[in-house]
């Protein structure tokens, strides 16, 4: 085996060992994004019913704001206005067409949910008392993590996180009745300055409240 072989093979192996795996970018993107905002779209896919040729899919369209721990901020915009706040205590869902907020504790709604892997774990042993996590195959470009979560209520199935060259930039999430939703971030702005007041909510006048 000659120098030139040996010299390529210790590039190839040091670039194998530098190269970071989606559980590396997301313990990364927890230690050290304390907030962030984005733009961001989701397409929502039902299963194909029989008889139907494509399965029916809907998209919609927003902001995104988080900061650590626990408080962010959904808002929908197109096709139907939506707001989806966390202030920490309350995760809050307004629904402008219907004049309806539902308010939950933020405690029992959020612990292994997506929002959790986003916004409010901090580290990867705390996530893990929620998911199960692993590194998934790299594609289209991403690293990637699989999430299974811990709680057999039924509610999810599965979640993936996708990172771009250490950057969150997909959400893929399948709920326990098939439905799979995918939320991919755009124009992301990690660890800038939020205003508190995005992640406080205040129901509107006359708006019916829901507290389940």
């Amino acid at each position: 085996m000659n120098h030139r072989t040996i010299f390529a093979i210790v590039l190839s192996l040091a670039a194998s060992l530098a190269h970071a795996d989606g559980l590396q970018d997301l313990e990364t993107f927890l230690r050290e994004v304390k907030s962030a905002q984005a733009s961001f779209t989701q397409v929502v896919t039902s299963p194909k019913r029989e008889g139907e040729a494509t399965a029916r899919s809907k998209t919609s369209s927003g902001r995104f704001e988080f900061q650590r721990p626990g408080r962010f901020r959904f808002e929908y915009t197109k096709p139907f206005e939506q707001t989806i706040v966390a202030d920490g205590q309350t995760l809050w869902l307004y629904d402008v067409d219907l004049n309806q907020v539902t308010a939950r504790k933020q405690q029992d709604a959020l612990g292994s949910t997506p929002a959790a892997l986003i916004a409010s774990g901090t580290d990867i042993k705390g996530l893990s008392e929620a998911f199960d996590l692993k590194a998934g195959a790299a594609r289209d470009g991403m690293e990637w993590v699989d999430a299974q979560p811990k709680a057999k209520d039924g509610q999810l199935q599965s979640v993936k996180v996708g990172f771009r060259q250490g950057q969150l930039a997909v959400l893929e999430i399948v709920d326990g009745l098939g439905q799979r939703s995918v939320l991919s971030f755009a124009q992301w702005q990690g660890n800038v300055a939020v205003k508190p007041e995005r992640f406080r909510f205040q129901p509107p006048a006359g708006a019916d409240v829901i507290r389940p």
